[in-house]
């Protein structure tokens, strides 16, 4: 079944638990949301579903994508991302679940648009998986929280500085993994157990405790660990 959707991160606020107790919690925009592409291992080799999320507009989009977008009724009202998501392996067609219905009729089909709502509630465990912050290139101190040089005995620029970074004949060359300046940040993030605050269906935004990689409006996948 379907446990992940797109979403886009919306602002850092806070709130209050019913026992009167502050909590950070980021909002999340999930919607509108299509299904692009239904993959499975019969036609694909793999279990997968193509959403599609937002709106852009028809002007900005190469009529290849519209082609794409059109087998599923989209090509109107083309969204701004689209992204893979997994979903648990599929039963054959002729087998029925305990309401009797088909596993074709559960699955989602491609134009379909999804609703947070009917796969998250309030209480369920979450993972977010987004691209932090890009922070550009920096050094030890900020990438990898070194302590620095002293302040006294005659440094006067070395407040900052990384220190040795090897030996010296031996074995004559830095060793692999060594923590030093560089580009920081702009990684592929994933937060785990956060709890879904609230679902509000009718604006599609979906409120989680705590923080989340990214910064506003930028692409996350939501994914529901338990319930």
């Amino acid at each position: 079944m379907l446990n992940s959707i797109l979403g886009t991160k919306i602002d850092q606020t806070q709130t209050f638990t019913e026992e009167g107790k502050r909590i950070p919690v980021t909002r999340i925009k999930t919607g509108p949301q299509y299904v692009v592409v239904v993959k499975t291992q019969t036609t694909d080799g793999y279990n997968a579903i193509q959403l599609g999320l937002g709106k852009r507009r028809i002007k900005t989009v190469t009529k290849p994508l519209l082609g794409h977008l059109k087998k599923a009724g989209l090509e109107k009202n083309p969204p701004r991302f689209l992204k893979e998501v997994g979903y648990q392996e599929e039963r054959s067609e002729a087998s029925l679940t305990e309401d009797g219905k088909k596993d074709s009729d559960i699955f989602p089909k491609a134009g379909e648009k999804i609703k947070a709502g009917n796969i998250f509630k309030k209480g369920d465990t979450v993972e977010i998986e987004g691209i932090s912050k890009g922070k550009g290139f920096q050094g030890v101190v900020k990438r990898h929280h070194f302590k620095g040089g002293p302040r006294t005995h005659g440094q006067s620029d070395r407040e900052r500085a990384p220190g040795s970074i090897g030996q010296t004949t031996t074995p004559g060359r830095v060793y692999k993994g060594k923590r030093m300046a560089g580009r920081m940040g702009n990684d592929q993030t994933v937060i785990k157990n956060l709890k879904v605050v609230n679902v509000d269906t009718d604006k599609d935004i979906m409120t989680v405790s705590g923080l989340i990689p990214g910064g506003r409006n930028r692409l996350i996948v939501v994914r529901k660990l338990s319930g």
